[in-house]
């Protein structure tokens, strides 16, 4: 069984722990996951019952992830651990501290993120790796006020450094049983599974399907991912033997919502978009993510999904 800890009510990574339950779910996997109110989380159960029949998915209750001991109940009999919460350092370390006083857990996947590399530089070339960190946002979320507008994404950009540096820190300095590895995700795209979920970044594209450009006005260009490869990142951290100490990159296609607003227009040729966003900027990180794509290939995929295909299963029913 593997343990993905999501409380209900945060929403900025629930579409992607639903695809990581759900690929974890179609490699044969029971999962467990965590809520601080199941009452908020049957639909999840129900929609996985529905899919794959029932027993694949139970949801179990933490009250308060950054409590000492809070995941020490949901952390028994588990093999696997995915922490999927876009969180505090604690609820992080609290995690990894009740999955290491299990001997059955060996491996334990954090959900980390593109921002605790670098935060979005539009227009401005730059070399990222998985030896950087985002020091910046670090250093802006702890200034004093008065703070700049640009500065309003820096605390999540700080939270997610920070965690992501205390879990790398535990485990070298209490050596648990379990491997970690991080999986760093940009911009999910792609299927939203159930009308009943915060659709997060994954409602951006319908926003600008529905000509709501206002929706993403404040949404830089990054690089995009489609959430269904983000979760197989997630299992194969979690499964495959040979990714050990591992920050993985889950970066596909670099993007700007002109591109997005182009396939659109393909894909949807009888409806009208709006025009495009005049001297709209792009993202000109160079990276490697060839570890990203070698490991998606070993699922029999070709690698990353592109963004058509992504913006199409995004606006599936529509």
């Amino acid at each position: 069984m593997a343990l993905l800890s999501e409380p209900s009510h945060v929403h900025k990574q629930e579409h992607t722990c639903l695809h990581v339950a759900d690929q974890l779910i179609q490699a044969g996997y029971r999962v467990r996951g965590t809520s601080r109110d199941t009452t908020k989380t049957a639909w999840i159960t129900e929609m996985f019952d529905k899919r794959y029949g029932e027993g694949k998915f139970e949801a179990v209750v933490v009250k308060d992830m950054a409590e000492s001991g809070a995941f020490d109940e949901a952390c028994k009999g588990v093999s696997g651990v995915a922490h999927v919460i876009p969180t505090v350092v604690n609820g992080a370390v609290n995690a990894a501290t009740s999955a290491a006083k299990q001997t059955s857990v060996k491996r334990f996947v954090y959900t980390s993120s593109s921002t605790a590399i670098t935060a979005p530089r539009p227009n401005v070339e730059i070399t990222i790796s998985t030896e950087n960190w985002n020091n910046e946002d670090v250093k802006a979320a702890w200034e004093p006020p008065p703070f700049e507008a640009k500065g309003a994404w820096s605390p999540y950009g700080a939270s997610k450094t920070q965690a992501e540096q205390e879990m790398w820190k535990f485990v070298k300095e209490h050596e648990p049983g379990f491997v970690l590895n991080a999986v760093l995700p940009n911009t999910n795209m792609g299927e939203i599974l159930s009308d009943k979920q915060p659709a997060s970044t994954g409602g951006w594209v319908r926003s600008v399907y529905n000509r709501n450009l206002n929706a993403v006005k404040d949404v830089p260009p990054q690089w995009m991912v489609n959430v269904k490869d983000t979760a197989r990142l997630h299992v194969a951290a979690l499964l495959d033997p040979e990714v050990e100490n591992e920050r993985i990159l889950a970066f596909a296609h670099p993007y700007n919502w002109n591109d997005v607003l182009a396939v659109l227009r393909k894909i949807h040729p009888d409806k009208n978009f709006p025009t495009d966003v005049e001297d709209e900027p792009r993202d000109l990180s160079k990276l490697n993510n060839s570890r990203g794509a070698a490991l998606l290939k070993a699922f029999g995929r070709p690698g990353f999904t592109g963004l058509e295909e992504t913006v199409r299963e995004n606006t599936a029913g529509l």
